[in-house]
C-alpha cells in the first residue's frame, strides 16, 4: 500500500500561482502512475493532469497551458505547477497513485482546498 498526503493548497488571487505537492509514503513510486483530480462544490470529481511512471504528462482541455505536472521519484513526491490561475479552478485538490504492474491499484489522498478568488 501507499498514502498520499497533499500539501501547498490555500488562497489565492485571480491570475496568481500555487504548487501542490503530493507525498508518498514510502518509495518505489517510479511503478506509479501519478495524477491530480479536482472536485468543486456540487460537481464530479475530474482529471487536472496525469503523469506516467515514465514521466509522460498528460493535462485536461481546462488547464492545459496554466498547470504543469511533474515528478521527483527520488523524493517520492509529485508536484503540480498551476499559473494563471482563476475562479473556476477553486476545488479540492486530490493526489492520486496507480501502480502500473499491479491490477486495480488505486489510491488518493485526502485532498488540499484550493482557493481563488479577490
Amino acid at each position: 500500500q501507499i498514502q498520499l498526503v497533499e500539501s501547498g493548497g490555500g488562497l489565492v488571487q485571480p491570475g496568481g500561482s500555487l504548487r501542490l505537492s503530493c507525498a508518498a509514503s514510502r518509495s518505489g513510486i517510479s511503478s506509479y502512475n501519478m495524477g491530480w483530480y479536482r472536485q468543486a462544490p456540487g460537481k464530479q470529481r475530474e482529471l487536472v493532469a496525469t503523469i506516467s511512471r515514465l514521466s509522460s504528462p498528460n493535462y485536461a482541455d481546462s488547464v492545459k497551458g496554466r498547470f504543469a505536472i511533474s515528478r521527483d521519484n527520488g523524493k517520492n513526491t509529485v508536484y503540480l505547477q498551476m499559473n494563471s490561475l482563476k475562479p473556476d479552478d477553486t476545488a479540492v485538490y486530490y493526489c492520486n497513485a496507480q501502480n502500473a504492474y499491479v491490477y486495480g491499484s488505486n489510491y488518493w489522498g485526502q485532498g488540499t482546498q484550493v482557493t481563488v478568488s479577490s
